[in-house]
């Protein structure tokens, strides 16, 4: 029997016979979570008033915009760069559609309605809608292909493109009930799936993401037509058996597109890092969705394979460069990091449909870790300048071609900065998740929610200074004495887990336990997957304190990773820190951490925006007159890591030696 056709069968046996219709555990909807807090808050407002305008404004004054007026119009010449420029205006949709759902704004619901009836305009009668080819089909972009379709695999995006449409859809109509932009969607999906399939045109998406985008609008619609069509063209991978690790042109092996092998006998993450996280969360979906446990088995083992020997200590991923991708098994250099922005964004989306598949705190640990540290590094604190790539060190004897030690404000390829404006106000949903009478509670901000547990509503509101104080508050009250699980994740920082492999550990073990009070009484809990389990009847008021030890840590590397040999990274709580040559007499290449610092913690208010600084005294190897190197006692100061690169250009380090092995010699 036909392999897809055998696919299609066990889905829709699946679908019918309802083995597994979606993810046991539910997060709780970003809308029903209301945000008070000094640190995420002020970001998602900065999102909300500078980085959405100034990402439309960017997609009409570099002609993004331009593009669908001329698909309308059926004339011109494709104008911008990249045939998937017009993701950059999707996503900035999706992003300006969940600001809408929490923060109504007539002028801006206008602006989008303009948009999406041009959208809609540039949509050709069939569905297709593409403007590097519609604009003029008889030259579509070079990288398009004569005919549509015919370079999906390769370079086309058209997949892509749709994928960002249908996730703007979603969010859109979820936020305003309004069907203009859904309509769009759909009518592009209904083409998709009459093209796509067995005994169809047969291809694996060259950058994945429409595989997310079509279970999105299945949820929507209930059609199971979109959901089998995702899995198609999961199941189609595996065509391009051709890898090679040493190939120079990385971006024309198989690997690349995740497509040398299928999916099931997938074991580590290859390939692109941006294409890979999207693929990875669109499998978590469709095997919630259809209870196929040969999809679960490989991105298991996927998920492992990145957090034992492929993630930067800061949480991200995507070492190499040359093709934006992962690299062999523990090869993260630090001089050449790539760590591009989008990837954490993917992963992030991974882990917390792991989360939702497995229900184990090691899942938001990762998720955590990239949040704070990898992913806000990509956008500056004014909310308008961006990285494309996250470097781990920048020093002035060295200096890769990839690596940006200054913010942007746009980028020829500007899939970064539109991202993070569809990520940021989405963060409240990642807070609270629920499974039957069990209330998750994954991340720390100040809030207030109402959730509906055993068809009771219960208020949850959240008090604490995280991160840069882990006593944490909640007030649980419901509207009547309710019973029900409360699961308060315990990170694995402060269990002395500094991830959860042996890629990376705590130098110094703390001893202190985290505490756990109700009503000012001290009590024990059982710690199950990661969560302190608290079973009981709540009542109105009660009072939950959560207190975590929040030490600074010295964090040190698997030996496997050679670079990171003899030196050491800090972290306090789930932030990462690294020295700027602001802080540190205009250089940190030269500073090194003895065994046996004696680190403080100083909170600086006046200080990118205020941060939790780390301040020493350590010797720093210093050159007198360009002939004496000397060490000499100096002062030290570590910030954020997510914080570097907002006071202009300069020497910025996360690993440092902790003894002299060698120095630089520079001729000036």
């Amino acid at each position: 029997m036909n392999k897809y056709i055998l696919s299609l069968l066990i889905f829709v046996s699946a679908t019918l016979f309802g083995q597994q219709k979606d993810y046991s555990i539910q997060a709780v909807n970003f809308t029903q979570v209301k945000l008070t807090d000094n640190f995420w808050l002020p970001r998602i407002e900065i999102n909300r008033t500078v980085t959405i305008p100034a990402s439309f404004e960017r997609c009409e004054s570099t002609g993004r915009v331009k593009n669908f007026v001329m698909a309308a119009e059926a004339k011109g010449k494709f104008c911008t760069t990249y045939p998937f420029d017009d993701t950059d205006i999707y996503k900035t949709l999706e992003g300006a559609s969940f600001s809408l759902a929490v923060h109504p704004d007539s002028r801006l619901e206008a602006y989008i309605d303009s948009l999406i009836t041009l959208i809609a305009k540039a949509q050709e009668p069939d569905g297709y809608l593409y403007t590097a080819r519609t604009i003029n089909p008889a030259a579509p972009h070079a990288w398009a292909g004569k005919e549509r379709w015919e370079k999906e695999r390769e370079l086309s995006h058209e997949l892509y493109n749709s994928g960002h449409l249908y996730e703007a859809a979603a969010a859109h109509f979820q936020a305003t009930k309004k069907r203009n932009l859904l309509n769009i969607a759909l009518k592009n999906a209904d083409l998709v799936c009459s093209v796509f399939g067995p005994n169809k045109r047969r291809v694996a998406p060259g950058h994945e993401i429409v595989e997310m985008g079509l279970v999105k609008l299945y949820r929507i619609t209930g059609k199971r037509e979109y959901l089998a069509t995702a899995k198609f063209f999961i199941d189609e991978r595996g065509r391009y058996p051709d890898y090679d690790h040493t190939s120079t042109d990385s971006w024309k092996s198989g690997a690349y597109w995740q497509d040398d092998k299928p999916v099931t006998k997938q074991t580590e993450a290859e390939g692109h890092a941006v294409r890979a996280g999207y693929l990875y969360a669109a499998v978590a979906d469709v095997a919630a969705l259809t209870g196929d446990d040969s999809l679960l088995k490989a991105i298991d083992q996927i998920w492992t394979n990145v957090v034992e020997k492929k993630i930067y200590v800061q949480g991200s991923v995507g070492a190499i460069g040359d093709g934006e991708r992962y690299g062999n098994n523990y090869e993260l250099p630090n001089s050449t990091a790539y760590n591009e922005t989008c990837a954490a964004i993917s992963n992030m989306y991974w882990n917390q449909r792991m989360f939702l598949l497995h229900g184990d705190a090691k899942y938001i640990d990762v998720l955590e870790k990239m949040l704070y540290n990898g992913l806000i590094s990509g956008v500056g604190l004014d909310g308008k300048s961006f990285f494309y790539t996250n470097a781990m060190e920048i020093k002035n004897s060295f200096q890769h071609k990839d690596l940006e030690a200054t913010r942007s404000g746009w980028f020829e390829c500007s899939c970064c900065p539109t991202n993070l404006a569809r990520l940021i106000p989405s963060i409240p949903g990642y807070i609270y998740a629920q499974k039957e009478d069990n209330l998750y509670v994954n991340l720390f901000i100040n809030s207030h929610s109402d959730i509906l547990i055993r068809n009771q509503k219960v208020e949850v509101v959240q008090q604490n200074n995280y991160p840069w104080d882990a006593a944490l508050v909640f007030h649980i009250n419901p509207v009547k004495a309710t019973s029900f699980n409360l699961l308060v994740r315990i990170p694995g920082w402060a269990q002395n887990i500094a991830i959860p492999s042996s890629l990376y550990l705590f130098q110094n073990e703390v001893m202190a336990k985290p505490v756990i009070k109700i009503n000012g009484q001290l009590i024990d809990y059982s710690l199950q997957n990661g969560y302190a389990a608290i079973n009981r009847t709540w009542n109105r008021k009660d009072v939950v304190e959560v207190f975590l030890p929040m030490e600074i840590r010295r964090v040190v590397a698997n030996e496997k990773l050679k670079d990171n040999l003899g030196k050491v990274a800090l972290q306090r709580g789930p932030l990462m820190y690294c020295a700027e040559w602001m802080d540190n007499h205009g250089k940190t290449s030269n500073i090194i951490l003895p065994r046996g610092t004696n680190f403080t913690s100083e909170f600086t208010s006046d200080l990118l925006n205020g941060v939790m600084v780390l301040n020493a005294v350590v010797p720093a190897v210093n050159i007198q007159n360009n002939e004496n190197v000397f060490t000499q006692k100096q002062t030290f100061r570590a910030i954020p890591y997510y914080s570097w690169a907002n006071r202009g250009k300069g020497e910025m380090m996360v690993w440092f030696p902790e003894q002299i092995k060698g120095i630089d010699l520079l001729a000036k």
